[in-house]
């Protein structure tokens, strides 16, 4: 008898509950510029985490 180990490939929900259970952190940058010159620049963070209440403590 021989036993083969079977690989599935993680759902895209199973990696959102994973990755939102720990928190993700999402940050960019955005220039724009005119003659190698800074006109506008925006940084962008978010930090994106789900919320889980535990219902019956106190």
């Amino acid at each position: 008898m021989t036993v083969e180990a079977v690989r599935t490939e993680p759902s895209l929900v199973d990696l959102l509950d994973r990755l939102l259970g720990k928190g993700v952190v999402i940050s960019g940058d955005v220039v724009i510029s005119l003659a190698d010159v800074d006109l506008v620049r925006i940084q962008l963070s978010a930090v994106i985490r789900s919320v889980r209440e535990e219902w019956g403590t106190s």
